[in-house]
């Protein structure tokens, strides 16, 4: 009787896992048509772009100006020749030409150069105006001395009278 039930237990395992595989791999069959079917949805959606005149259009809408860079160009050109006309036109208008004896002593960097060429509105920042002798490689050539310069003169004159090679 032990013999009957362990074959029966055996037999009744067999079966079971019988079945098990017989749905497992009928059903497999069926799952990749399924899953295929999901891919190819998702495959098919498409990122659009919107067009240059959309974008433009979206950004004047949100208070942005937009320009080519041609455009950019043309207008800061504008830009930069009217603040030199009217430069000129100011010291030119008035008639009167402000000169200036620049007292060089010796110790003095170019930002106290341009502390007093400021003062004397030759110049319009005397750090700018420090930086950029310093980039052009000038800040050794000043040397103690009285120079003469005036409203007149062009900044690169104004530089070269100063600050001798």
């Amino acid at each position: 009787m032990r013999f009957n039930l362990l074959s029966s237990f055996a037999a009744g395992l067999f079966l079971a896992t019988s079945i098990s595989g017989v749905v497992y791999f009928t059903n497999k069959s069926d799952a990749p048509k399924a899953s295929s079917a999901k891919n190819s949805v998702n495959t098919a959606s498409i990122n659009v772009q919107p067009s240059e005149k959309e974008m433009k259009n979206k950004l004047v809408s949100a208070g942005y100006i937009v320009q080519t860079k041609a455009e950019y160009n043309k207008n800061l050109n504008n830009a930069k020749s009217s603040a030199q006309k009217g430069s000129t036109k100011d010291n030119k208008s008035n008639g009167t030409v402000t000169r200036v004896i620049i007292n060089v002593a010796d110790g003095m960097t170019s930002i106290d150069v341009g502390r007093m060429l400021e003062s004397a509105k030759i110049v319009p920042n005397a750090f700018n105006f420090s930086k950029d002798i310093e980039g052009k490689g000038l800040e050794n050539s000043l040397r103690p001395g009285v120079y003469a310069v005036d409203s007149s003169m062009s900044y690169d004159q104004v530089v070269s009278t100063i600050f001798k090679k």
